[in-house]
């Protein structure tokens, strides 16, 4: 029997995606993620879901490719009938004119929809990403930074983040009229009243504030009572977060039958293609842990890379395959979508001739090509490791994929043990 979704979700990249799917399990909504947008016999299949997602890769994309793939996209998630639709974006905002324009995305969301206004809210807290005053703030190394200043979205091999004020960011990226309700209004209890009074202007994007977890909740409180004018909504996953808490008080979720006690794996691939120094620290870590490291290059023998990471696999050992450690190692163009391809037939590979039951793919735009590589048809929440990077079930036709245990990393996400955690377990990771 098909429920009525609560909420349906496009991710701006796959890493997003499933911290979605993430927020909302854990907030006790059944939640399917699908590689491809689902045909009836799709849903029907993961009929109890009450949260549907569709991973994507726009993140990465051109304001063109969004015109021309995006709305057939969004019409597929309209007809689902859900109460709301979030664009899902990552909290750090990273996007340009150019390269994962929020502005396009937004502009096309809200035609398909037909929305009033898009209410726009990129904190979350939880995550240690803040808006005060319509700037954004990001943790790094313990310190908060403007994120303008932060030393690793300041200097995004992609989309690098200059602006902190994000009215000024946004309006690079459309012509929408925007304007910020800010913590001041969110807090000064009469929040209805302001977003009222900045509704009568005319305005077409409402930027939220966002600091504590008190100001996410009286933001989704709004932006839910506007549903019906604002069916279409972009924001992190600390408005998933917000919004999950708040439907499992509304409608009686419980949450249930996850096991937590996540078994350890004899042996773990990650395939690395971030920048990131997080995930430079965490490669080397793993490395002095008794992994096996690659190095992968565009221009590098593929066929030698496999043989040698079966023979380590088939010895018991971990292997970490990845193609930089950190932003100075960072390579050009070439190390672009196609070559994160190529990294997903590899690991498709890889998988099928090791019967390797858990891998990590780390890197955004890394995850959002290589996922496609390997045949999976949706993604389900097993059980958390890490926020923002949970560990999701696959489901998949091929049935040495069917079960496969899929953790999507962000660069910037995990401790420095992660992937160590990873092929330990969750017991490893509470005690960590």
């Amino acid at each position: 029997m098909q429920n009525h979704p609560l909420l349906a979700f496009y991710g701006d990249d796959f890493t997003g995606s499933t911290d979605a799917l993430e927020a909302l399990a854990l907030s006790g909504i059944p939640t399917v993620l699908f590689i491809e947008p689902p045909t009836s016999e799709d849903l029907a299949r993961f009929g109890s879901s009450r949260a549907i997602g569709i991973a994507g890769d726009s993140r990465s994309r051109s304001p063109q490719w969004m015109s021309e793939n995006l709305p057939c996209i969004f019409r597929r998630l309209k007809e689902m009938g859900a109460e709301l639709c979030q664009y899902k974006v990552c909290s750090t905002f990273d996007s340009s004119p150019q390269i994962g324009s929020i502005g396009r995305a937004l502009e096309i969301g809200a035609e398909v929809f037909g929305s009033e206004f898009v209410p726009v809210f990129p904190a979350a807290p939880r995550l240690k990403r803040y808006v005060v005053f319509g700037h954004l703030f990001a943790s790094a190394d313990g310190r908060v930074f403007r994120i303008d200043r932060h030393p690793s979205m300041s200097v995004h091999p992609v989309t690098p983040m200059k602006e902190s004020d994000l009215q000024i960011h946004l309006g690079l990226q459309t012509r929408k009229k925007i304007e910020l309700f800010d913590i001041l209004m969110l807090e000064s209890g009469e929040a209805n009243l302001y977003l009222e009074k900045l509704l009568k202007e005319e305005v077409d994007i409402i930027l939220f504030d966002g600091i504590r977890e008190d100001s996410v909740e009286r933001s989704v409180n709004l932006i839910w009572g506007m549903r019906h004018r604002a069916p279409f909504v972009v924001g992190s996953s600390g408005f998933t977060y917000g919004l999950g808490n708040y439907l499992r008080s509304k409608h009686g979720l419980e949450f249930g039958g996850i096991n937590w006690d996540v078994r350890s794996v004899e042996r773990l691939i990650v395939l690395a293609g971030s920048c990131s120094p997080v995930t430079e620290r965490q490669i080397r870590w793993a490395l002095s842990h008794d992994f096996f490291g690659i190095r992968i290059t565009p221009c590098g023998n593929f066929r030698d890379v496999t043989a040698v990471s079966l023979k380590e696999l088939r010895s018991g050992k971990s292997v970490v395959l990845y193609s930089a450690l950190g932003p100075s190692d960072c390579g050009g163009e070439n190390f672009g979508a196609s070559f994160a391809a190529e990294m997903g037939i590899l690991l498709r590979e890889l998988l099928l001739q090791s019967g390797v039951k858990r891998v990590v793919i780390a890197g955004g735009d890394t995850a959002s090509h290589a996922v496609r590589q390997l045949g999976i048809t949706a993604l389900t929440f097993r059980a958390p490791l890490e926020p923002g990077a949970p560990i999701c079930e696959v489901h998949a036709q091929d049935a040495k994929l069917q079960g496969l245990e899929l953790i999507l990393k962000g660069g910037q996400i995990g401790k420095e043990d992660f992937f160590v955690s990873a092929l330990l377990g969750r017991n490893h990771a509470e005690r960590s």
